[in-house]
């Protein structure tokens, strides 16, 4: 495998895991989001999906999380319900949070690799002179 291929390789996973970092603070900075209006849905968490690619890796879609909205009993707020419930968003701040340290820590090998392709073949021109 060439260089070429390697840093091509790891930069369509560098560009993937920043859209993920990129949705998880999404999430993270709607995580108190509620509805404007009384009974509708607050923010809804987004998942970031890859599919495997001839040259890496790829974003195959940013979807909405399906899981349930949490129901708090607050009945002067004003997006409560009749019953006065208001759905607070499904964003679990400690997931989030684990799922951006994994993000950063994949987004890290790949620079990692890239390093280390090139300083391969800088040591293979040395020996070359």
């Amino acid at each position: 495998m060439d260089l070429k291929s390697i840093t091509r390789i790891s930069a369509s996973g560098l560009q993937a895991q920043s859209l993920r970092m990129r949705v998880i603070a999404e999430n993270l900075a709607n995580a108190d989001s509620v509805s404007a209006t009384p009974g509708g849905k607050p923010y809804q968490r987004k998942l970031v999906l890859f599919s495997p690619d001839r040259q890496g890796v790829e974003v195959a879609s940013v979807q909405r999380d399906n899981s349930a909205f949490t129901r708090v009993y607050q009945p002067g707020h004003p997006a409560a319900d009749k019953a006065g419930y208001v759905l607070k968003p499904n964003v679990n701040s400690l997931v989030e949070g684990a799922d951006m340290k994994a993000a950063q820590r994949s987004y890290e090998a790949n620079l990692n690799a890239i390093e280390a392709a090139r300083a391969m073949t800088l040591r293979t021109l040395d020996l070359i002179k």
